[in-house]
């Protein structure tokens, strides 16, 4: 009898541990994989490297400011891809509600109420809003505080937006 009530005592543990997990998980905070070098020098700054052993940095995302969508320009967030949603990406916002962005390869346009303006830090290999346009801000899923591994990279992430010529950014006065 004192085996079914320590097996039984012990699912009740892990079952309950299991449900704080994934309440933590689903409304505060998550980890995740960065792949590829879209967002190199700030993640993965050795992913094009191939004379270097590279590991994917693994990343602390937040979900706090899902509750009221408060992002800012610089901010990194992980959203769900507008072409397949099974795909996440991890890319930085430039332009908010309002922004005008001006691209060299297309005309001037405004980010609409609801959607942000995302790129890449390495503009060569990213597949951004320059492809897929202002990106709505339901399909985001958290913003990226820190790198968590590997441990030599282990820290907070910049939120300053590096000038980009391909892409400029002019502020709404309405921010």
């Amino acid at each position: 009898m004192t085996t079914k009530n320590f097996v039984w005592n012990l699912a009740k543990k892990y079952f309950t541990a299991g449900l704080i997990g994934l309440t933590i998980s689903d409304r505060y905070a998550s980890l995740t994989a960065v792949r590829g070098s879209s967002m190199s020098p700030t993640m993965n700054p050795h992913a094009g490297n191939s004379n270097r052993l590279a590991f994917d940095d693994y990343v602390l995302i937040e979900k706090l400011c899902l509750q009221k969508y408060k992002f800012s320009r610089g901010d990194v967030v992980v959203f769900r891809s507008p072409s397949n949603y099974k795909e996440k990406h991890v890319k930085r916002i430039v332009g908010l509600p309002g922004d005008w962005i001006d691209l060299s390869s297309i005309d001037t346009l405004r980010v609409p109420e609801g959607h942000c303006w995302v790129v890449g830090d390495n503009l060569a290999f990213s597949t951004d809003s320059r492809s897929h346009g202002p990106i709505p801000m339901g399909l985001i899923c958290g913003r990226v505080t820190h790198v968590v591994w590997p441990p030599q990279r282990i820290g907070r992430i910049d939120g300053t937006v590096s000038i980009l010529p391909e892409v400029q950014v002019h502020v709404s006065e309405e921010h």
